[in-house]
């Protein structure tokens, strides 16, 4: 073995399946019980990327200078936080997980399906009152930062962020 700490992995559909898995691998230095594979997916995806917030660019001659470090648009997975400047404010789960969609990949139109799937975990069923009561809150709370960045609605298909 390498010395690294390992993580063990397992799915299981229903909370009485988890229950059980879970009392199977107490023994386990740490382990992850998801409910799907697309959850698990999305966990190692979250391990893997080094940083939410996009990467700074270097200024154009005629440009202004970019945010000083610290100080864009990012979300902190660990504690669950929307950072902007010195501020913070807090994320629930589903709001957490929506944000991260988006501000992977800024200006970017995500479909309803797509953050269905991301968010929710499963596909897209109903009027999609849900999706939009997550997106108002989080337009609220990047209102009360103060952050330029806006979610905007593209109208029959879904969301993306605007720096």
């Amino acid at each position: 073995m390498t010395g690294l700490p390992s993580l063990v992995i397992g799915i299981a559909s229903s909370s009485a399946e988890r229950r059980q898995l879970a009392q199977l691998l107490g023994g386990t230095e740490s382990f992850l019980i998801v409910s799907s594979a697309h959850q698990a997916r999305r966990f190692l995806d979250l391990v893997r990327r080094p940083a939410l917030a996009p990467a700074p660019h270097p200024p154009a001659s005629d440009e202004a200078p970019a945010e000083p470090p610290g100080r864009e648009l990012a979300v902190d997975s660990d504690r669950r936080v929307l950072r902007w400047r010195e501020r913070e404010i807090g994320l629930t789960p589903l709001e957490h997980d929506l944000l991260v969609c988006l501000t992977g990949t800024p200006g970017q139109v995500w479909t309803y399906a797509r953050l269905h799937r991301a968010v929710w975990g499963n596909d897209h069923l109903g009027r999609g009152s849900d999706m939009h009561s997550v997106v108002r809150r989080l337009r609220r709370k990047l209102g009360r930062l103060d952050a330029p960045a806006m979610i905007h609605a593209v109208r029959g298909v879904g969301f993306r962020l605007t720096p």
